[in-house]
């Protein structure tokens, strides 16, 4: 029977909020992770590339030890702003702490004025993309269907840019490779397509296929190519030579282009779809990005990708500054207004707020990202261990903010609990967390072509 104590609800259970559950859980707290998704893998899930399989297994079962805990309450399919009310969770619910753990779910938008009118008619944007991506091979996929070209514009520079290209080029070097009668799949081109080609004696030519662009709004070294931007002038300096050198790699082994120091500030339409982009070019003064005036060029293709940058989801009660959260305090995160509600991971974007200490928390090693080509993984490794040290150090203020609160009585704790377990049996779930999870897993492409096997 629950005694006194406190009840925390965590939204959002992949790296973040798993590893706050866990932290809460061993200082005696009890926590509900209430998911908007069968699963609470996240963008692990649904924006970890699949090719990535050992990572992907490796870190699921880090999140899945880490909330197979009796302080820890599972509620899968059940999303806040939809099922369940911020104001609701907030008013009704009563409990000692909310943590926004939801992640950064939702694309930047192209600034481009009325570029979204073409989304499906020759725009997509990346996290749409790489979720259907990862589960399009599934028999029970539902959900859009994109179609990719090739010779396609993106728009973007970081690391995310980086895995749209490899989709890119994956998809369309992939069928044309079927077509011959070539091996294709995405486990054999993630090596490098240059190296499937050279040895069956083909060129993208040979294929009939344009490698798509990648525009950037500065130039090589400058690229985001590290979560974890480098802290002093003999870093920044090394920093560059390893983008470059990523950079260069990349494009090696899967031929896409590159044009930096373009800005996208028009449109080019016809017949009702997007045909194009028109590009100025920039100069960079003082880290400030300067577009130059009457430099504009356009460049055509029938498939435009928007990727720069993905941001929290809006959720109907939660104040904003901008586009994400409205931070009241940068040392717990609290969001503005709410003395109780704190937000986690990259659900926090910008300035004076835990994603600054996340990114400087710690710098990958520069020596493994040289020495090693798939600097890509290492990177997520290296984010996902930075994520779970950061929640540590947060969730030690939070906790510490929650130790001069009341404990909830136990007659409001066992109210929570049932309130929970109510919701639970709702959406089918008996508590029953390896077992959710077994029956739950999608299809793995891995699987279904009999990859390694």
């Amino acid at each position: 029977m629950p005694q006194p104590g406190h009840f925390v609800a965590i939204i959002g259970g992949a790296v973040s909020g798993a590893e706050a559950a866990f932290q809460l859980s061993k200082r005696g707290i009890t926590s509900v992770v209430i998911d908007q998704y069968a699963l609470p893998y996240g963008k692990i899930e649904d924006g970890l590339p699949k090719w990535h399989i050992k990572l992907r297994n490796q870190e699921e079962a880090k999140i899945d030890e880490k909330l197979t805990n009796p302080f820890v309450h599972f509620l899968p399919n059940t999303r806040l702003g939809r099922d369940v009310s911020f104001q609701e969770l907030i008013e009704e619910w009563g409990v000692s702490a909310v943590l926004l753990a939801t992640g950064a779910w939702r694309d930047r938008p192209l600034p481009v004025e009325g570029i979204d009118a073409f989304i499906g008619k020759g725009l997509y944007y990346q996290n749409p993309l790489i979720y259907w991506f990862n589960h399009c091979h599934e028999p029970t996929f539902h959900g859009p269907h994109f179609e990719l070209t090739d010779g396609a514009i993106v728009v973007g520079g970081g690391l995310a840019s980086l895995d749209v290209m490899k989709v890119l080029m994956m998809d369309q070097v992939g069928k044309a490779l079927e077509a011959r009668g070539i091996q294709g799949d995405i486990f054999t081109l993630d090596r490098s397509i240059q190296a499937v080609l050279e040895a069956n004696n083909l060129t993208l030519d040979d294929l009939g296929i344009k490698p798509p662009t990648l525009f950037y709004r500065r130039g090589v070294e400058d690229m985001p190519l590290s979560p974890f931007p480098p802290t002093t002038p003999e870093k920044l300096e090394k920093a560059k030579k390893v983008r470059r050198k990523i950079l260069n790699n990349y494009q090696r082994k899967y031929l896409f282009e590159v044009e930096t120091y373009q800005v996208p500030v028009d449109k080019i339409v016809e017949n009702g779809r997007l045909a194009g982009l028109t590009f100025q070019q920039t100069r960079v003064e003082d880290g400030k990005v300067i577009p130059i005036p009457g430099t504009e060029k356009s460049f055509r293709s029938p498939l435009v990708i928007s990727s720069i940058g993905s941001i929290p989801e809006q959720i109907n009660g939660i104040p904003l500054a901008g586009q994400v959260f409205n931070i009241a305090d940068p040392e717990t995160c609290r969001i503005e207004g709410f003395p109780h509600v704190f937000a986690l991971g990259n659900a926090v974007t910008g300035r004076g707020n835990i994603n600054e200490s996340l990114r400087h928390g710690r710098e990958i090693s520069h020596a493994v990202i040289t020495e090693y080509f798939d600097e890509r993984e290492e990177m997520y490794r290296e984010t996902f261990r930075t994520t779970e040290n950061s929640v540590k150090e947060h969730l030690t203020k939070v906790v510490d903010q929650l130790s001069h609160s009341p404990l909830l009585t136990q007659e409001k704790m066992e109210a929570l609990s049932l309130r929970v377990k109510n919701l639970q049996q709702k959406v089918g779930y008996d508590g029953d967390y390896e077992t959710w999870v077994k029956n739950h897993l999608p299809m793995r492409l891995e699987e279904l072509i009999g990859f390694g096997h």
